[in-house]
């Protein structure tokens, strides 16, 4: 399967590897988790994606003018830069999405909207992000501007949403500051509808809001997950902890297994709001969630002589850290399942669960999240050597 070679390949620096062969890229991949996992353990053949094509239900985008000229522009930074790469159709991301993406440019002319100038500090709409939720279709605008109200609000809001019927909700952030984060810090402020998506992913019910994460492919995310499940072979006596829990997907997965309990661990409140109402949402008594720090709360756990059968661990790419290693060794879990998004880091963490625990690596599982980049998730099983 070979695609045309996108000519902004170069300048967005999005897609690494879009002028490959997709099954040139898969090996590509799995070359590259072999050469730094395979020494830890056996690395199964990767899991990639029939259809590797607008798989990105996330996407934001800046808006600016075109240099030199007046015309409303939005799309991605270039490597390195301020410099917006204009973008329209993109190969990776949600179609849907895209064609929001161009209401916004056509009624920001039409009203004479400007975006927003971060040195001047002039203008309104800075970045707009679109969530979509593939199961259900509903879509989650997020505005973020340096100035509101914009001229005719509510004729902008309105035609939108009249001329997008996925839209299920608008959001409002502020940013105004001289950052590289889209969001800015303040809560949003809801414009239309409930503030929030609703997704469906393994049978359960999940509410996505503006801040918290979740997968951004959801039909690899499946396959994922259905993968990290039949790793921990979980039993109805089994306690769980879920770290790193995000809005609680792989936990609530896990509970909806029949588990005895399971514990989520989340630092970001957004997301354990988002997780107590999905908690609700799916009718699961047998799973609670802790906002805290996942390495201070294992620590702690493990010093109040907690145990767990199962670890499920999912941390963002910097990985995890010696301390809630060292904590994870203490509370002896007879399985650990390593969700990563960095090879470089579970490399790292698997050296030191190797270097001071009786862990050992049965079996390591790349999947393709994101077809035409770099990145590779991988799921490493530990077990202890004695359990």
């Amino acid at each position: 399967m070979r695609y045309e070679k996108c000519p902004l390949m170069e300048k967005c620096g999005g897609c690494q590897l879009m002028d490959l062969a997709y099954e040139d890229q898969l090996d590509e991949k799995q070359a590259f988790v072999e050469d730094n996992l395979s020494g830890y353990g056996p690395v199964a053949p990767i899991v990639g994606m029939d259809d590797p094509t607008h798989y990105r239900t996330k996407v934001q985008a800046v808006f600016g003018r075109e240099y030199k000229g007046r015309r409303i522009i939005s799309g991605i930074y270039a490597y390195g830069t301020h410099h917006i790469v204009p973008i329209h159709d993109c190969l990776v991301e949600d179609e849907v999405a895209d064609r929001i993406l161009g209401t916004v440019r056509n009624l920001m002319g039409n009203f004479k909207i400007d975006p927003w100038d971060e040195d001047r500090q002039t203008g309104y709409i800075r970045h707009v992000l679109v969530k979509r939720a593939s199961y259900t279709g509903q879509v989650m605008v997020v505005l973020v501007c340096g100035d509101w109200p914009i001229p005719h609000k509510d004729d902008f809001i309105n035609l939108l949403r009249q001329r997008n019927p996925e839209i299920k909700t608008i959001l409002l952030n502020m940013n105004s500051a001289k950052t590289s984060m889209v969001l800015g810090p303040d809560p949003e402020k809801t414009l239309m509808g409930p503030g929030f998506i609703e997704e469906k992913l393994c049978g359960l019910w999940f509410r996505i809001s503006a801040k918290s994460f979740f997968q951004v492919n959801p039909r690899q995310t499946e396959v994922l997950y259905d993968i990290a499940m039949k790793m921990a072979r979980l039993k109805p006596t089994d306690t769980v902890i879920d770290a790193y829990c995000g809005t609680g997907t792989i936990g609530m997965i896990a509970a909806s297994k029949g588990v005895k309990e399971v514990v989520g661990v989340e630092l970001n409140p957004d997301a354990v709001k988002d997780a107590e109402a999905n908690k609700a949402r799916n009718k699961l008594a047998n799973i609670r969630f802790i906002c805290d720090d996942a390495s201070s709360r294992l620590k702690q756990m493990a010093n109040e002589g907690v145990t767990c059968d199962v670890l499920f661990l999912d941390p963002p790419r910097m990985g995890s850290d010696e301390r809630f290693l060292a904590s994870a060794i203490k509370l002896a879990p007879s399985t650990i399942v390593y969700i990563s998004c960095n090879v470089n880091t579970l490399a790292r963490d698997l050296h030191y669960l190797k270097e001071f625990s009786d862990y050992q690596v049965l079996g390591i599982q790349p999947v393709d999240m994101f077809p035409h980049t770099t990145h590779v998730e991988t799921i490493a099983l530990l077990m202890r050597n004695n359990a």
